[in-house]
């Protein structure tokens, strides 16, 4: 997972930022896996990473990063905050 993507979609939910890196149709498969709680959770606390299967080959990438609203100040802090995110697990 050690790609390197920009955000290109957020969608805002009552709940969360969903900052999309990778449209959901380039996947077979999304999960929200739990070994990316702890570095998703040091960076903004509540966040969830989704991962997605891609349809050719094994590999897994990140889907999207959902900040939850009442922890940041907008959606620039949000899109900031779930690269952040993507970049930690990336490392």
């Amino acid at each position: 997972m050690a790609e390197n993507v920009q955000p290109s979609v957020v969608e805002t939910t009552e709940n969360f930022y969903h900052v999309r890196f990778r449209d959901p149709e380039e996947f077979d498969e999304i999960r929200t896996p739990e070994w990316a709680t702890a570095p998703a959770e040091s960076v903004v606390a509540g966040s969830e990473v989704r991962t997605g299967h891609r349809r050719a080959g094994d590999d897994w990438s990140i889907q999207s990063v959902l900040v939850p609203v009442d922890e940041v100040d907008g959606e620039r802090e949000a899109v900031d905050r779930a690269t952040a995110i993507a970049e930690k697990i990336a490392e």
